[in-house]
């Protein structure tokens, strides 16, 4: 029987939900669906958000051949296949959680996608910049997708004309943290188990063993967070036995070390700058060693981050300062810091009085006098 999910699939960027940075009026996959342009492009974004969807209209706008493939079971010999295939129409490969594909793969689809001998549409929930190489990715453009709002959730619940009270309805969205797909599985299995919806009724389908429902997304970002926190709060007991939990569940070792990286300057910064070299040299291990052995990387890096000093202070300023750069745009450099690489410049003050260690303000005059950086506090 064909789940619920495929039955209310919009074939059309009017029935599409979301991503209106993408799809709106004017916004660069409608241009592209609606002027029928053909080019290889990868849409990065969390599960059940419509990047299947989103493909499928773009083949069907476009008259292409489309196919089909999921890279944690297809292998050269299916694009091989693909490639073989005769058709006057244009071929486009639809490769779910491209980053799954290990390198040769990716090497060995590459010469296809520069000839022109297939149309690449790559989904992922991985970021594109770690996971596909770099030749692929400079052949694609990438399209970011967001998690859908409570409002779009209700949107595409409401196409489904299953029966139920507004606070399942709030319930149940709320539980499946912007993932449709997981939203209309909770709401299919429900109806299945017990033939109405209700409250009750879901919660009791969700607690049944004969569900097969996969909580993995919640429980991802669940976990993630707790990682984080504990590593934040100096708790590196904590820190270990939610690691342990990640590598147990299957989670990417790649994604965990990662987070750590980001950590490590994010919360760690200039209370020991040379966290950010352990960070960086633990991802490496994982990257070389790989799993099992990669865990005990992981597990060393983690209590260094965890009983390190925190201060947050670059990450703060950055920050700090990116509001005002959005606040007031391209405000004018100072002419002393100005690089005078023509006459004209030179005879416009271009460089002027400018000395290497120059002790003059260097924030363009609006600013002058802001501190986005404040020195960090020491460790009591």
């Amino acid at each position: 029987m064909e789940p619920l999910a495929n039955k209310i699939r919009p074939k059309t960027l009017d029935e599409f939900v979301g991503q209106e940075q993408l799809v709106g009026e004017h916004k660069p996959l409608r241009v592209a669906i609606l002027d029928k342009h053909l080019f290889s492009f990868i849409l990065w974004g969390p599960p059940g958000v419509g990047k299947t969807t989103l493909a499928r209209i773009y083949a069907d706008a476009l008259g292409a051949d489309f196919n089909e493939l999921s890279a944690v079971s297809a292998g050269k010999d299916d694009v091989r296949q693909i490639v073989k295939k005769k058709t006057k129409q244009p071929k486009l490969l639809f490769l779910d959680e491209i980053h799954r594909f290990n390198k040769a793969q990716q090497d060995y689809l590459l010469p296809f996608v520069e000839r022109g001998e297939l149309t690449l549409v790559g989904a992922t929930t991985e970021n594109p910049s770690f996971e596909i190489i770099a030749p692929l990715l400079s052949r694609c453009r990438i399209f970011v997708l967001k998690e859908l709002s409570d409002e779009e959730m209700e949107k595409i619940i409401g196409r489904t004309k299953l029966k139920m009270n507004k606070e399942t309805r709030e319930w149940v969205v709320s539980l499946a943290n912007g993932d449709a797909r997981q939203a209309l599985t909770i709401l299919e299995n429900t109806s299945k188990l017990y033939g109405k919806i209700t409250l009750e009724t879901v919660k009791d389908a969700l607690q049944g063993k004969h569900l097969r429902f996969d909580k993995g997304g919640e429980e991802h970002y669940n976990t993630v967070s707790a990682f984080i926190k504990s590593m934040r709060a100096s708790q590196p007991d904590a820190a270990l036995y939610y690691l342990a939990r990640m590598i147990e569940a299957g989670e990417d070792p790649k994604f965990i070390a990662r987070r750590m990286v980001i950590f490590a300057s994010e919360d760690i910064g200039q209370a020991m700058p040379t966290a950010l070299v352990v960070a960086n040299d633990v991802f490496r291990a994982v990257e070389t060693v790989g799993l099992p052995e990669a865990q005990i990387n992981l597990a060393h890096g983690v209590v260094y981050l965890s009983t390190a000093p925190k201060d947050r202070s670059s990450y703060e300023a950055y920050f700090s300062a990116l509001e005002d750069v959005k606040k007031y745009g391209n405000l004018p450099i100072p002419l002393v810091i100005r690089n005078p690489v023509t006459k004209l410049m030179k005879e416009l003050d271009y460089g002027k009085g400018y000395e290497r260690y120059i002790k003059e303000d260097l924030l363009p005059e609006k600013l002058k006098g802001r501190e986005y950086y404040k020195k960090p506090k020491k460790n009591k």
